[in-house]
């Protein structure tokens, strides 16, 4: 996996407070904090019959190497929001935050005292970013990553997802709305109330497909020669000769003779580069990649 480069510190001096639990949440404010902000996060107690490594944040039970790596740098604190004691540690943070990050139902907000209406009023400067499943009336509907991916035709067959699509994205357009929120906190010194739709973040991620892009059989979805997975003699290599001069790179190391684009979408040529590839290691194949300016990644076995 590719290090990322150092982000610039644009939100120095932002104090976000977070009370969002699972992988959106987490996600998010950890891409804040690498931005600059300060980041804290106050979360349920652990259950009592739950081991040591377990906090009140389920996804350390899911997988704690994921929660470690969420809240690395994190002022994460436990406390118990239905208590008396627990209310007033939040109201002490809330004085101090510039934005709030939720993942909690509207209704549930709305029993901790923290709808907008009444955030607003006892905190008028304050921000709220709140991450929920689906768009206004939808919000209380219960639903996951999973169903939000089936719901925008981003699962096909019985396979599982490769990754959790939904909430990342999810996670990066709830950095876009802070990044609203303290743009426009600057412009009118108000806090501001910004909806964040996972059910909405897959439907954005989808639009390639929606759009026909992706299709089977279209140019991107397996039509053409040079944008195709393929096996090699000692695993998989993923192609990406899309553009007219990586494709002519292409069939001119396979031994095919180059003519015009559409030669891409023929059934000769799927046939002969899928030979090409069979006959080769991934070293071999990386080789030629080098050397001849062809995009491609090898999957050995």
């Amino acid at each position: 996996m590719a290090t990322l480069p150092k982000t610039p510190q644009v939100l120095k001096g932002v104090h976000i407070l977070s009370l969002s639990l699972n992988l959106p949440g987490p996600a998010a404010l950890l891409r804040l904090k690498h931005m600059g902000a300060s980041c804290a996060k106050l979360e349920p107690p652990a259950l009592a019959n739950a081991p040591g490594s377990v906090t009140g944040d389920p996804m350390s039970a899911y997988n704690r190497t994921a929660y470690d790596a969420l809240h690395s740098g994190i002022d994460v604190r436990s406390v118990n929001l239905k208590t008396d004691a627990g209310q007033k540690m939040l109201q002490r943070e809330l004085a101090k935050a510039d934005v709030l990050l939720t993942s909690f139902r509207p209704s549930a907000l709305k029993k901790l005292g923290l709808d907008w209406a009444t955030l607003h009023q006892d905190h008028p400067a304050l921000s709220l970013v709140m991450i929920v499943g689906a768009p206004g009336a939808k919000a209380e509907a219960p639903g996951h990553d999973l169903t939000y991916q089936a719901e925008n035709g981003l699962v096909t067959g019985l396979d599982l997802p490769a990754s959790l699509y939904a909430d990342m994205t999810g996670a990066l357009m709830a950095v876009e709305a802070v990044l609203q929120a303290v743009l426009q906190n600057g412009r009118t010194s108000k806090g501001h109330r910004f909806e964040v739709a996972l059910s909405e973040a897959t439907a954005h991620l989808a639009l390639p497909r929606h759009w026909g892009l992706t299709l089977p059989g279209t140019l991107l979805g397996g039509g053409h020669a040079g944008y195709q997975l393929y096996p090699c003699l000692d695993g998989r290599v993923a192609l990406a000769a899309l553009e007219p001069h990586f494709a002519k790179s292409l069939c001119m190391v396979a031994g095919l003779h180059w003519t015009t684009p559409a030669m891409m979408t023929e059934a000769t040529t799927h046939q002969a580069i899928a030979g090409f590839v069979a006959g080769r290691s991934c070293k071999a194949l990386e080789d030629l990649a080098r050397e001849h300016d062809i995009p491609l990644h090898t999957l050995p076995n």
